[in-house]
């Protein structure tokens, strides 16, 4: 932890991005931390999994890395706090009483689920009951506190209390159960996670995302007055409400997750010194819950055109008609989407090939999905998906254009780094998509497989067209 005050010292927050995935966010925060040597990061990493390994090797100036896995661990000391004594441990979770819970940590739970029922509620009160949760957690024992008489009784009554209010917005067959409860609770105990953490004294904290992960910023910003800076990619709370929709859960649950998702999100536009949207189209929806026009600053995201430089395609697929994409096989690039395109476009062009370059981790059941649409439209031979890509500057080269296909977007790095590459990009207007393209590619409605199809078709026919496209994108 920072010691002294000759260099600059920031908490950088993340969540499911750097340094263990890759992605656009994760190669933003590995630019700044390398681009600004001068300056310490210490990084807060929320991950939804325990297990996971390092995708990026981290510069010399990352002084600290604090993994905080969601799900995965028993208990937090078994990722937060290892060095800890297990005979601390151990006489922490004795001293965890109901007595001590109920009157150092209930008040500050009631205070947390009431703001998520109240869109008026007063936001610094709820960040100095986030406060309170911290140092009553930095005393004394998590598990235990979440698992007391004490504190399911207050969940349970705030969550009644919450039901009778919104009751007219249930299914007439729907009422939250016993297990929607208990399930509630035990989610509510794996999201506020981070606050196991000790949250040092820094410079500048600065979360890469409206969420849980950002809960280390708040608390610094009431414990210490840091200065809070909150960047957002794409806004969390829009791409939460879309997950959450495709889910089987129950109306309760679904409504818990979205309500809890939104408080995060409010909290950091409340307490955010500055809020820097990586597009404009970010901004509507961080004014719509509760950013102010003064906080708002875009930074466009941005790459080195000495590196992504156009090149020749490779003599193996010279003559071959194709179609790129980096994209994580995962619901919000929306690949069955893409799949469904490339059928369409084979009929035109039968010797058609896609390429799909990105992680195939980040969503097994989804990557299941994609094979199997792949497998039933018989496109073996035209649709690949090609894996991870070390050398992000070759993609675009290997084709005559690049697609983009997702429902949710920020500023993406794949759009700017296929236009630098001269390849024009067919792309779902989605986030800041068309921030970027401005005319130089042809944009889409999301979820529409025959547009995606027609812009591709147009431009693999057309190479006077494609041409003049990509040199005007570079």
């Amino acid at each position: 932890m920072p010691t002294h005050k000759e260099r600059l010292s920031v908490l950088l927050q993340t969540e499911g991005t750097y340094p263990y995935t890759g992605g656009g966010v994760s190669t933003w925060c590995d630019t700044l931390c390398r681009e600004l040597p001068g300056v310490d990061f210490y990084v807060v990493a929320v991950t939804g999994d325990a297990n996971v390994t390092l995708r990026y090797n981290l510069p010399r100036n990352v002084r600290a890395l604090i993994h905080v896995p969601l799900w995965g661990a028993e208990e937090p000391t078994e990722y937060i706090n290892t060095d800890q004594p297990f005979a601390d441990v151990y006489l922490r979770k004795q001293s965890t009483t109901d007595e001590v819970v109920t009157r150092g940590f209930v008040p500050a739970l009631r205070e947390f689920l009431r703001a998520m029922e109240d869109d008026a509620a007063d936001l610094w009160d709820v960040a100095r009951a986030v406060t309170a949760m911290y140092d009553f957690v930095q005393r004394y024992d998590y598990t235990a506190a979440l698992r007391s008489r004490p504190a399911w009784r207050a969940f349970l009554e705030e969550s009644h209390r919450a039901y009778a209010a919104a009751r007219h917005e249930y299914p007439a067959d729907s009422q939250p159960s016993a297990y929607d409860f208990t399930t509630a609770l035990r989610w509510l105990g794996h999201y506020l996670m981070v606050l196991n953490m000790p949250v040092p004294r820094v410079d500048v904290a600065h979360s890469s995302i409206g969420a849980s992960a950002a809960l280390a910023g708040i608390v610094a910003k009431i414990k210490y007055g840091t200065p809070f800076l909150l960047t957002e990619h794409g806004v969390f709370i829009r791409e939460r409400a879309i997950a959450v929709s495709q889910t089987g859960l129950s109306f309760y649950l679904k409504r818990f997750l979205i309500r809890m998702s939104a408080l995060f999100s409010r909290l950091c536009f409340a307490l955010a010194d500055q809020v820097s949207p990586v597009c404009d189209f970010n901004r509507r929806w961080e004014l719509l819950y509760g950013a102010r026009e003064e906080q708002l600053l875009t930074i466009y995201n941005g790459i080195n055109p000495a590196v992504f430089v156009p090149r020749d395609k490779p003599p193996a697929n010279r003559n071959i008609p194709t179609v790129v994409a980096a994209a994580r096989v995962y619901p919000l690039k929306d690949i069955l989407t893409m799949i469904q395109s490339a059928r369409i476009v084979r009929e035109e062009i039968p010797n058609v090939r896609y390429v799909v370059y990105g992680s195939l981790s980040a969503d097994p059941d989804y990557v299941a999905q994609c094979r199997a649409l792949i497998a039933e439209l018989n496109l073996e031979e035209t649709f690949k998906l090609a894996g991870f890509h070390a050398q992000p500057a070759e993609i675009y080269n290997e084709g005559d254009l690049s697609m983009l296909s997702s429902v949710s977007e920020g500023f993406p790095y794949t759009v700017i780094e296929s236009m630098a590459c001269a390849r024009p990009v067919v792309a779902t207007d989605v986030g800041g998509v068309s921030e970027a393209l401005k005319g130089h590619g042809v944009i889409v409605r999301p979820r529409d497989p025959a547009a995606l199809a027609n812009g591709a078709i147009t431009l693999l026919r057309n190479d006077g067209l494609r041409s003049y496209l990509g040199r005007k994108a570079r």
